[in-house]
């Protein structure tokens, strides 16, 4: 069976340690797939409405161009193919972009492309989009799609907004009929529980998963849009 190769100057407790850690990741990787395998088998979802909403031009040089509007089912650029919705956090209650939002959607930028072989990808916000397209700008958003909700209800009924207009990050998936029909099939939210805050989507953010490869770890380190 594979073990840890002995480094050199590398003493036996040292290498017992590492081992111990190796099997330890070996269940965790396992207990991932079957997460994983339970959350592609979840039931088919319920059917939502075709929420519309308002799109910027692609590219960070569109100036002025007009924005459109789109819908939901307008989103699907092919049968068969899942829409990952990202809510961030900008917009009504949240005057300034959210930073965690933006270390995620950073991290988006540089794998939209590869995520386009197999499913659509958008970023959806409360913000007017005026000032969701300076912020794309000034963070180099040149791969995604950025949409404003506009007057729908879609964050409040995702649930990554409450009626006061405070925001929350949210991922969702939605999946479309052959008939056009648009359902939910997944959403998760930072909060697991009262006690499980900001970790339940941070396996979308490479940045905490390096961090925690250190002596130190994530510690209580925490993004900022200034650096």
């Amino acid at each position: 069976m594979l073990r840890q190769t002995r480094l050199a100057g590398e003493s036996a407790d040292h290498l017992a340690a590492r081992e111990e850690l190796r099997r330890a990741e070996i269940d965790l990787m396992r207990h991932r797939e079957q997460v994983a395998a339970q959350r592609r088998a979840l039931p088919q979802g319920p059917p939502v409405g075709d929420y519309v909403f308002i799109e910027g031009p692609a590219g960070l040089d569109a100036g002025d161009t007009p924005v459109r509007e789109v819908t939901l089912s307008g989103l699907f650029t092919a049968p068969d193919r899942p829409l990952i919705v990202y809510h961030f956090m900008y917009g009504k209650r949240q005057t300034e972009p959210c930073p965690m939002c933006t270390l995620w959607i950073d991290g988006f930028q540089g794998i939209a492309h590869h995520v386009a072989r197999n499913a659509d990808f958008v970023i959806a916000a409360a913000a007017e989009p005026p000032v969701l397209r300076q912020h794309a700008r000034n963070r180099g958003w040149s791969r995604l799609r950025l949409l404003s909700c506009g007057d729908s209800t879609f964050k409040y009924d995702l649930g990554s907004e409450d009626e006061d207009g405070e925001q929350d990050s949210t991922v969702s998936v939605f999946t479309r009929d052959a008939d056009g029909t648009v359902r939910h099939r997944y959403s998760a939210h930072p909060r697991l529980a009262e006690d499980i805050d900001e970790r339940g989507i941070d396996l979308l953010a490479p940045v905490w998963h390096l961090l925690d490869l250190t002596p130190q770890g994530r510690g209580d380190w925490y993004p900022s849009v200034d650096y």
